[in-house]
């Protein structure tokens, strides 16, 4: 049997990070030399969980750039390059489309679709879409006709309270999903075990399992502790300058197996 091996997309901090698009957030000063420091010690963890990581250089044009993971959404039998929500994101697709080509056949969403990579949930067979501001109904239609002949199922899902599906749920185990049960309902995720995050820590949800461990924000001691409890790996990150700019540590990346 082939060995599986992992790769990890990234791009640097943008050097005007501080002119990121934001929705649910406050705008507060962001440190873009800290910003980068933190970027850098997360491409460190994907490293040592075992990925190669394919950094693409900054853009001072795209002060969203960092969060790569929504130019693009990679499955085992094809790479889909988003539309993104925010026309000022558009862009970002343009550097990460040709790489991925290298590995995938590769899916184009359209005008009018738009879709963010950050909207997009993989557990096993199933294809969660989150049905928010970024992503609508024409992108998630665009994407059923894509994968149903996979034999992949799409499902819509209601978010609400915040940017992206990702941002309320994401899988911290094969058979777990992590949500905050205020912004998208636990029995979405019909069976897998699901587990809340803790009381007063909202943006909680967001943990990115990379081999058997979970790349998670050390911001959120609570829900480490309710994680760690279930058994479930957990490897630290500070990603406080990237969380100012509404981004998390699913976002940095796009990792997948060659």
């Amino acid at each position: 049997m082939r060995a599986v091996s992992l790769v990890a997309l990234t791009r640097e901090v943008s050097p005007a990070i501080a002119r990121c698009e934001l929705v649910h957030l406050e705008r507060r000063p962001i440190d873009v030399e800290l910003a980068r420091a933190q970027h850098r010690t997360y491409e460190a963890a994907l490293r040592g969980e075992g990925c190669q990581v394919r950094t693409l250089p900054a853009e001072a044009a795209l002060p969203d750039s960092v969060f790569v993971e929504d130019t693009a959404v990679v499955l085992d039998e094809v790479a889909v390059i988003t539309r993104p929500g925010a026309e000022s994101r558009r862009p970002e697709t343009t550097a990460v489309a040709p790489i991925l080509a290298e590995y995938r056949p590769l899916v184009t969403i359209a005008a009018p679709g738009t879709m963010d990579g950050g909207d997009v949930l993989v557990v096993g067979q199933t294809v969660y879409v989150g049905a928010t501001d970024r992503t609508n109904r024409a992108a998630i239609d665009q994407l059923e006709a894509a994968l149903t002949p996979l034999g992949l199922r799409v499902e819509p899902v209601t978010v609400r309270g915040c940017l992206h599906l990702k941002s309320a749920a994401t899988l911290v185990a094969p058979d777990t999903v992590l949500c905050n049960p205020r912004w998208v309902a636990p029995a979405t995720f019909a069976g897998v075990r699901v587990l809340e995050v803790a009381d007063g820590e909202p943006g909680a949800a967001n943990g990115l399992l990379v081999g058997e461990r979970v790349i998670y924000p050390s911001s959120f001691p609570k829900t480490a502790a309710r994680l760690a409890g279930r058994g479930i790996a957990l490897l630290p990150v500070n990603v406080s300058e990237l969380q100012k700019a509404e981004g998390a540590v699913t976002c940095c990346s796009v990792v997948f197996a060659t």
